[in-house]
């Protein structure tokens, strides 16, 4: 036994001198990642989660995107005009691109994906910035162009999101009960092969992609949902990257030579932040006194230093620090339980006997629903729980299943609070979160926040192109969101990245890691799974 382990230990020595060799770039391999959270369909039009978007974005293209520097390039488009007054954009599109199953790409496709997202039977959380557009217009095959009533700051950046649909397998059909919902076809850099049902995604190099073929051969999505099996599966070769080490895994668990031989690491300021969000129907929750007196009792510091170990920055408002559009002054929430106490009080509550808050004969107690398979959150729900149960709140916690927590929860507004999270994206564009208007079925206002003074400058930071002006709107409704508290506000993370050291070509920017994806590469001799043989090493 003592002789097989140091035969392992010389093997593995071996193999991670060899990953230190950057190689040459070469045309194979097979990356396998891990997601807590399954897919709800590949449809990006309707879909909201993660899983389905990381998929879905190997798959489709919009018309632009963001470079590595966060400066918005050509995509579909190879480039784009805008009009002398701002109100018209004009694309010039890429000739030649084919969808994967070999029809040309056309304008008539970015036509019908405008179309299919402003009908209002189609159930996606997408259509506010295109219902601004007065006309859209094909002027040839390979020349779109889209009028504005108005000037519309994210005119440009909502071109960005939008990923283009292939008009001859949808137009004229129900899309959601499209066959394209779990076999998607779009003209992207990867070409859908095999979805498992609770275990996995696997997509295959597009040989004719238009940027050029991807050096990876295969992308491989597994399903592990939860944190600590899917570290297992990364020390021991089932999975070559994770996206999002729990924290205790980026601090401890990584540190230590073994490790570091064989994985890389990156640590960046996620675009994201993590909140407690309330359902404003409830009763309780629509007095904004109780939302502030429990972001008051929730002490944000032993979130991040006792549970994120460090791994992320207090969350004040829906942006992150080191954003331009990121208000630092606004109302700040430390932990002050006795602040917590008297507003509670003014609303109205008195404690029992039995130490539990009531009011009008109901005790003050309700659920906070999560996501299986993400411990940190689950550790951040147990800390309210308990701090809240020291001011005579009584809270208990429900884990479900990521696609049930979704779509019968979350979407049919059957929930007391939540925590949840979201992507910030590069434009800082609140009007889907947060306008009133937003709050229909598969919509992202789902907590059903409503104020009219939030409603108006969201509509004039949208329409205004002077970033000053725009800035000082933006400003403001943080300001209010900061009073209003309808989300606590916990955390922005840091993203930290392990991906195993074969993959060379990695590049970190701004934009992450990802922004140029199909540059990754694995020498030939570091490579370990054969071409078109995704598990098989």
């Amino acid at each position: 036994m003592v002789v097989a382990l140091l035969l392992v230990a010389c093997a593995r020595t071996k193999d991670a001198a060899l990953y230190n060799d950057p190689g040459k770039p070469a045309y194979g391999d097979t990356i396998i990642t891990g997601s807590i959270g399954e897919p709800s369909n590949l449809i990006p039009l309707l879909s909201t989660d993660k899983p389905s978007h990381d998929v879905a974005a190997n798959i489709y293209n919009g018309l632009l995107k963001y470079d590595k520097d966060l400066n918005i390039v050509g995509d579909l488009a190879e480039s784009w005009e805008i009009s002398k007054d701002s109100l018209s954009l004009i694309f010039h599109l890429r000739k030649g691109v084919k969808w994967h199953d070999g029809r040309p790409f056309t304008a008539h496709d970015v036509m019908y994906t405008y179309k299919v997202t402003v009908d209002p039977k189609t159930p996606t959380a997408y259509a506010g910035d295109f219902l601004l557009v007065k006309e859209a217009k094909v002027i040839d095959d390979y020349t779109f162009k889209v009028t504005y009533g108005k000037p519309f700051a994210p005119a440009i950046a909502s071109w960005t999101s939008a990923m283009i649909l292939p008009r001859h397998l949808l137009e004229g059909r129900d899309i959601t009960t499209s066959p394209l919902l779990r076999n998607p076809v779009g003209t992207g850099p990867y070409i859908f092969k095999e979805w498992v049902t609770g275990d996995r995604v696997i997509l295959r190099v597009n040989p004719d992609y238009f940027e050029g073929k991807p050096y990876i051969e295969q992308y491989v999505m597994r399903v592990i949902p939860d944190s600590g099996t899917m570290f297992l599966e990364l020390k021991n070769y089932g999975i070559d990257m994770i996206d999002q080490l729990a924290p205790l895994q980026a601090v401890r668990q990584t540190e230590y030579p073994a490790f570091r031989r064989e994985f890389n690491k990156f640590k960046y300021l996620a675009f994201q932040y993590v909140y407690l969000g309330y359902n404003l129907k409830h009763p309780f929750f629509r007095d904004k006194r109780v939302r502030q007196a429990i972001s008051y009792t929730i002490d944000k510091k032993e979130i991040i230093d006792g549970i994120l170990l460090g791994q992320g920055v207090e969350a004040t408002g829906p942006f992150k620090p080191d954003m331009w559009a990121y208000n630092g002054n606004v109302k700040k929430y430390g932990y002050d339980r006795e602040k917590a106490i008297s507003l509670l009080s003014e609303a109205g509550f008195t404690k029992g006997t039995d130490g539990i808050l009531s009011k009008d004969g109901k005790p003050f107690e309700f659920t906070i629903l999560l996501n299986q398979g993400n411990d940190v959150r689950i550790r951040c729900a147990e800390l309210i729980q308990r701090r809240l149960s020291e001011i005579g709140i009584r809270v208990k916690i429900r884990v479900i299943e990521w696609a049930s927590f979704v779509n019968q929860f979350v979407d049919k507004r059957n929930f007391e609070a939540v925590i949840l999270g979201w992507t910030i994206p590069p434009d800082p564009d609140l009007f889907d979160i947060w306008h009133s208007s937003k709050q229909g079925p598969k919509e992202l206002n789902f907590i059903s926040f409503e104020n009219k003074e939030v409603d108006d400058f969201l509509v004039k930071a949208r329409h205004t192109l002077n970033q000053e002006e725009r800035k000082r709107y933006i400003y403001r409704i943080q300001e209010i969101l900061a009073e209003e508290q309808p989300y606590t506000f916990l955390y922005v993370p840091y993203a930290n990245v392990a991906i195993h050291k074969r993959f060379k070509g990695i590049v970190p920017a701004p934009a992450g890691l990802g922004h140029d994806f199909i540059k990754w590469y694995v020498p030939e001799s570091q490579r370990r799974y054969k071409t078109n043989a995704a598990l098989s090493p």
